[in-house]
Order: C-alpha cells, then sequence, then structure tokens
C-alpha cells in the first residue's frame, strides 16, 4: 500500500460558501441545530476521517450590523461545548477545536482540553491561534490587541505551559491501590513551575492523562512567525495553499526547520485547506459551484474581503483592482496571499471576492471525481502535503457526496485507510507522545514534592 493521506472535516456552519445559507436546500440554523451537528459528525466519521476540526472567534469581526446580519457566520455554538457533546455521539473520530492563546489561561485551557480528552477516549486536540480578530481585544475590555509577533512569542510559550501541565503525571502514576492505599505514586509528579515573559503557572493539573496521553496539538498560522510556531510545538499544521507549488514551499519549509527543535518531521502532518464540489462528471461538480456563485449578495462578499485584509473597501469601486493596501501587524500570511492573487491574476474587487466567498483563501476544486481524486494523489505523493483539511461548501451535501464519492475513489488507489486503525486521534494520525522538557523555554522548571 502507497501513501496514506489524512483527512480532517472541517467544520463551518451551513458550509464553507459564504452564500450556502441561502441554498434551498441549506440548514441555515446549523451553527446552533445540535442534531444537525451530530449528523455531519456521524457522517465524517463514516467517510473514515480523522477529525472534525472546528475554527472559532470569540467575537464578531469588523462590519456594520447591516452587512452582518447578512453573513450565516454571526453566532454558532462555543467550540469546547460542541466538541463534549460530539464525543458521546462518536467512537473514533477525532475531535478538535480552536481555542486562543492570547484571551485565555494556560492552566484554564489544559484542565479544559484534558477533561474532553478523558471523555472522548482520547481523541482531543487543540487548535492553537493567536487571535487575528483585532476586536477580541474589545470583548476583553483591553482596548488595543497585542501586535503579530508578540502574539506569536505569547502563543509558544503559552503551548510550551500547557503541554508542561499535561505531563505532569508520568507513566504509571495512578496505582489505585485499595490494599495499600497508595491512590497515585507522588514520585511520579512533575510540578511545573513557570514564570516567563507573558504567563506565569505552578503545577500539577489535576486531570489525569487520557489513553492518547495528551491532547494532539494543531497550529494553522503559515506566515514567518507561524512557520517557526509549527515547526516548534504542532502536530499538526493546518493551512492554505494556493497552489502546489507554494504547498511544496510551505511542507518543506516548515518541516525543515524542525530539526532546529529536536523533532522528526514525520512527528507533524500538514493538512492544507480544501473545498470540493464534486459529482459524477465536471459539469456536475461545476453545476454546484455556480449554483453557490449565484446566490452571494454582493455586500457581504465586500464585507467578508474587508474582513480577512483587515481593511475597509466599502466605497470602493468593486469593478476596479485593489487599492494599495498597507502592511499591519494585524492581518496574518492569509491577507498577504489574497493580496498577492488578485495582483497575479489581475482581478478586480468583484471578481476577487467572488472568488474569495467559496472557501476565503483555500484551494478549491470543482469537478468529477477523478479530477478531484487525481489532485489530492498528486499533491500528497509529491510532497505538497500529509492530507488535507476538507471544507465542504454545503452541508450535509457536499460532505456526503465527498463520502460516497471521493472517499472510495482513494481507498480504490490504496491512499485512505478502509476501517480506523486505532480508537485514538494520535493512533489514528500515526503520532507518537512527544517528549517535553521545561528546558525548551526560559522560566520554567520541575520540582518533584507534592504541591503544597
Amino acid at each position: 500500500m502507497g501513501t496514506q493521506m489524512k483527512l480532517g472535516m472541517f467544520y463551518w456552519q451551513v458550509g464553507h460558501h459564504i452564500a450556502a445559507w441561502r441554498h434551498p436546500e441549506s440548514t441555515p440554523d446549523s451553527g446552533v441545530n445540535v442534531p444537525h451537528l451530530i449528523e455531519l459528525a456521524q457522517l465524517a466519521e463514516k467517510g473514515l476521517f480523522d477529525m472534525f476540526f472546528m475554527a472559532d472567534s470569540v467575537t464578531f469581526w469588523r462590519g456594520s450590523l447591516e452587512s452582518m446580519s447578512r453573513d450565516s457566520y454571526s453566532t454558532w455554538i462555543e467550540p469546547f461545548t460542541m466538541m463534549c457533546m460530539l464525543s458521546q455521539h462518536t467512537r473514533h473520530l477525532g475531535l478538535v477545536c480552536t481555542a486562543t492563546a492570547t484571551y485565555d489561561q494556560p492552566y484554564l485551557l489544559a484542565r479544559r482540553f484534558a477533561s474532553l480528552d478523558i471523555i472522548s477516549g482520547g481523541r482531543a486536540g487543540w487548535n492553537l491561534v493567536t487571535s487575528g480578530n483585532k476586536l477580541e481585544a474589545d470583548s476583553f475590555g483591553l482596548g488595543e490587541h497585542m501586535e503579530k509577533a508578540a502574539r506569536y512569542r505569547r502563543g509558544r510559550e503559552f503551548a510550551h505551559v500547557v503541554r508542561g501541565l499535561w505531563n505532569s503525571f508520568g507513566e504509571g502514576a495512578f496505582v489505585r491501590d485499595r490494599e495499600s492505599g497508595r491512590y497515585f505514586d507522588p514520585d511520579k509528579i512533575q510540578v511545573l513551575d513557570h514564570s516567563g515573559e507573558f504567563l506565569g503557572a505552578r503545577g500539577p493539573l489535576n486531570v489525569s492523562p487520557s489513553p492518547q496521553g495528551e491532547p494532539v496539538l494543531i497550529q494553522a498560522g503559515a506566515s514567518e512567525d507561524g512557520r517557526e510556531l509549527a515547526a516548534a510545538t504542532a502536530e499538526v499544521v493546518f493551512g492554505a495553499s494556493q497552489s502546489i507549488e507554494y504547498a511544496k514551499e510551505f511542507y518543506s519549509d516548515v518541516k525543515g526547520r524542525m530539526a532546529n527543535y529536536g523533532r522528526d518531521p514525520d512527528s507533524l502532518k500538514i493538512m492544507p485547506g480544501l473545498s470540493v464540489n464534486v459529482g459524477e462528471t465536471h459539469e456536475d461538480g461545476v453545476a454546484k459551484f455556480e449554483e453557490l456563485q449565484d446566490l452571494i449578495d454582493p455586500r457581504t462578499g465586500l464585507q467578508l474581503l474587508s474582513q480577512r485584509l483587515d481593511y475597509d473597501l466599502t466605497g470602493y469601486d468593486v469593478d476596479q483592482p485593489l487599492p494599495d493596501i498597507p502592511v499591519n501587524e494585524i492581518g496574518g500570511s492569509r491577507a498577504e496571499m489574497t493580496i498577492k492573487t488578485a495582483r497575479d491574476n489581475n482581478m478586480t474587487i468583484k471578481e476577487l471576492y467572488r472568488y474569495f466567498a467559496g472557501a476565503r483563501g483555500h484551494y478549491q476544486i470543482n469537478g468529477s471525481v477523478t479530477e478531484v481524486a487525481d489532485l489530492m494523489e498528486e499533491w500528497v505523493t509529491d510532497g505538497a502535503c500529509d492530507g488535507f483539511n476538507i471544507m465542504p461548501p454545503l452541508y450535509p451535501h457536499s460532505l456526503g457526496d465527498f463520502v460516497d464519492l471521493v472517499v472510495p475513489e482513494l481507498q480504490r488507489r490504496g491512499l485512505f485507510r478502509t476501517e480506523y486503525e486505532a480508537t485514538t486521534l494520535r493512533g489514528n494520525l500515526g503520532l507518537t507522545r512527544p517528549p517535553w522538557s521545561a528546558g525548551d523555554l526560559e522560566g520554567s522548571t520541575i520540582g518533584k514534592a507534592a504541591a503544597e
């Protein structure tokens, strides 16, 4: 059997196309419809996906209430709560949700995710973000959003502390010996004591390890800061690639940096986003895409583009190219990639937001089963990625099409599993629990004494 790709199912309410909620066969209340969410998770598990992945922002993105009122991505269930619910309706599917390292505290986050890992039987993953949405600062009464370089330094320190807390208990620490009266072995407890640039925390964590040891750590940045953070900390990277050439460069660059941190490149799985409209024929797949494109509200398309560029395009002639947009310290690599796409293809603002509306800067393919499988095979076998985070444009139909049409073809080619290899997320991804050392970052020490 050849290279086996990994697959995530990236949940975005109603579907990843910005106009999905307006489609007559959509589920408009997807973000709060619990039976629908369970159906999607179970459909992803039927397709043997490695994980169910959910993004998050703790507040609205910038925009007028009028423009936001036309966008389905406005209210949704907080993802951690949702994953706890889904854990009780699935058996093998990994459960990955986003939590910010900029507006959270490491001890509380470590405790929540360690608990989800136990509840799910070792299927939890944390998608570490540093909050590209500057309005989140207002939500916490801070007034000013931390600049990007500082957010990433804090993110690395945050991940180090969280993992230190997850490693509070050594192998076999919980003896639970009724005869001796010893519940856990105090000699196998590591008490983290950390005081760093941004954070302070003392362990141990009061949650025991799960069957996979600790949750899988996932990261999504593609900027210089994001690549370095991924090389240092991530076990899965979710990013956006507009071409196989860019994907290959990103893949080799990030994996090449891992040696600086004493890490094996195979301990990181790179899974770019992929939006798929698939049909029995090329024309069928394209027709599904065009049907969604015809539903785009111009105000919503322009607002989405403004959000992602962190630049208000209201009032500009949409039949003209993008104006000169200054580089700022808030936006990230996605904004830079979007601007480059527009310049390279001489796009007008309208053409760009219509292009961007389908997958927000991720790669899109619309066509036949063979075309989709050919692209996925080429990217994995040519060293552009280890798999994909699939972004269905419309629920449940696009996900169902992928599971019923594409998955069997990938299996026929020997590119994808025919059954789950393990019951844990780490096991299905082919990842072992990585080592952790207090010496990996300044400000941490480990003690063996019990907490006072």
